[in-house]
């Protein structure tokens, strides 16, 4: 017979059961919640991708493919099984520490962009100088002073400025009007008046009539006038990559990030480069132009010449009406850059291959000495840098100058476009949105990677660049002065006005229609 089991036997058995129950019970409740947490931070990273509107369908497919099936481990390591399944929480954790950082991350670029995409703003710095030694150490102090004023230049942000100034004096200020800045500089500096107001952008210009101009002054005041800049471009998110398009090049002869220091939306800019664009046949035509161009800045000189160099004083808009209309063509973007952002962009991208028509060394303009071999040269950022800054030891000096800048540019575009560089994507928007500005807006940015992506275009990019005559001339910015210029030749700017219809029209560009 079977022996009968005594009731507190019976009761410790029980027991034993309810306790395996319940720890399993235990083991569960931890499970279903890493499998909770997973699939929250699963949903929140799809989320800040969808937000980031950068991935073709085929690619968010495939995101989503792989975050359901690193919840389907989970959930095969905790729900469907009835041992412990620690390595699986432990898998888990480390999917949602990957998870939670990557939504940071996505989330941060999508940030990131919205900061270089920012632009289409022009800032002006209207500033009050007194001489270093002056006692005036605020626009209170100077409220007696006569004020040396100039109206031909900015004569709106003149007149701006000096309502401020009297508003905030609660009095008219006594004024002596001027030709041109350079005529204030020398007469703030020769004690002919005692303060002057001008448009902070238009220093170098008095740096270089007035030797040590900056040195010997001081800013008591500062008015700044904002304008939004309207280009005539369209905003739809798609119009980038259904219709050509021309964006400016800018690059500031400047180091640090673009939106320090006073009057960086109106500055001279070194590199003037606009890049005709037709997304259908896949085209970029690269146009450089000598900084010494000798051309009428509309809306700006009245019909009279400057150098291209100066139109960027009277901000970047004067700039890209300039070279819309000495190449016969709408420019409705922009895209500005500083040296500082050319170094850390190309060591980002691991260097370009650069291909030099010369060899040639660079020396005290690049800031940095090099041997540049002819043929194709690996060049890191400083590299990169020191070869589109040298002109002094070029035979066609600026003119091959804007040559090299191309071939930098069109370099880096190739590595850029790169799938791989999909890896660096992260890294590249974090140093661009430090150092570029753009008034592309935010959704035809992401229009275009998106585009860039799903179709895995292949682009033809070529480069002309604008030549012309040395000589010496009065400008606009500088009357009174003989400066280097270079005479722009018209043959060369005709075929360069043909190119540009060519590629805008959707035609092929062919080795018998570009410029040697």
């Amino acid at each position: 017979m079977a022996k009968k089991r005594s009731s507190s036997e019976r009761t410790g058995h029980k027991n034993r059961n309810t306790g395996k129950g319940a720890s399993r019970s235990g083991r569960n409740r931890s499970g279903n919640f890493f499998l909770i947490l997973q699939g929250l931070f699963s949903i929140a990273f799809m989320g800040v991708v969808l937000l980031l509107d950068m991935l073709p369908v085929n690619y968010l497919a495939l995101v989503a493919m792989i975050l359901f099936f690193l919840w389907c481990v989970t959930f095969v390591s905790q729900a469907a099984r009835k041992k412990r399944g620690g390595i699986g929480k432990a898998y888990s954790l480390l999917v949602i520490a990957v998870l939670a950082v990557g939504t940071y991350y996505v989330a941060k670029t999508n940030n990131m962009i919205a900061m270089i995409t920012s632009g289409g703003v022009k800032v002006d710095n209207m500033v009050v100088a007194v001489l270093v030694d002056d006692p005036a150490e605020t626009l209170e102090d100077a409220a007696d002073y006569t004020f040396g004023v100039q109206f031909a230049q900015g004569a709106d942000n003149m007149q701006s400025a000096v309502l401020d100034i009297q508003e905030q004096l609660g009095a008219d200020i006594s004024m002596t009007e001027y030709g041109s800045v350079q005529e204030q500089a020398q007469a703030l500096v020769s004690g002919e008046t005692q303060a002057i107001i001008y448009n902070q952008t238009y220093t170098e210009l008095m740096d270089e009539t007035v030797d040590g101009y900056s040195d010997q002054i001081k800013i008591i005041y500062r008015h700044e006038i904002e304008t939004k800049l309207n280009f005539g471009g369209s905003e739809e998110d798609d119009s980038l990559i259904k219709e050509p398009f021309t964006v400016y090049i800018s690059g500031l002869d400047v180091y640090g990030d673009e939106r320090d220091g006073e009057g960086r939306d109106s500055e001279r800019s070194d590199v003037n480069i606009i890049a005709v664009v037709n997304p259908t046949t896949h085209q970029i035509l690269l146009v450089t132009t000598p900084r010494d161009y000798f051309v009428p800045i509309p809306g700006v000189s009245g019909g009279m010449k400057d150098k291209l160099t100066h139109a960027g004083t009277y901000g970047i808009d004067a700039s890209m009406a300039t070279l819309g209309e000495l190449y016969e063509t709408d420019i409705n973007y922009y895209v500005r850059l500083n040296f500082s952002s050319l170094i850390d962009i190309v060591d980002i991208l691991g260097g370009v291959d650069v291909y030099s028509d010369y060899a040639f060394e660079t020396g005290w303009e690049s800031g940095y000495e090099m041997q540049v071999q002819e043929g194709l040269n690996h060049f890191d950022g400083q590299q990169a840098l020191a070869f589109c800054r040298e002109r002094h030891n070029l035979v066609d000096g600026d003119n091959q100058r804007g040559r090299n800048q191309q071939a930098v540019i069109t370099a880096m575009l190739k590595k850029a476009l790169s799938p791989t560089m999909l890896l660096k994507a992260n890294s590249i928007i974090n140093q661009v949105s430090e150092d570029v500005e753009t008034n592309i807006t935010q959704g035809q940015l992401n229009s275009l990677v998106k585009y860039q992506l799903g179709t895995g275009a292949e682009w033809t990019i070529q480069s002309v660049a604008a030549t012309g005559f040395d000589g010496e001339d009065y400008s606009y910015s500088m009357p009174n002065d003989l400066v280097y210029v270079i005479y722009p030749d018209e043959m060369v700017v005709n075929e360069i006005i043909h190119l540009t219809n060519v590629v805008e029209e959707g035609r092929t560009l062919n080795e018998g229609e570009q410029l040697n």
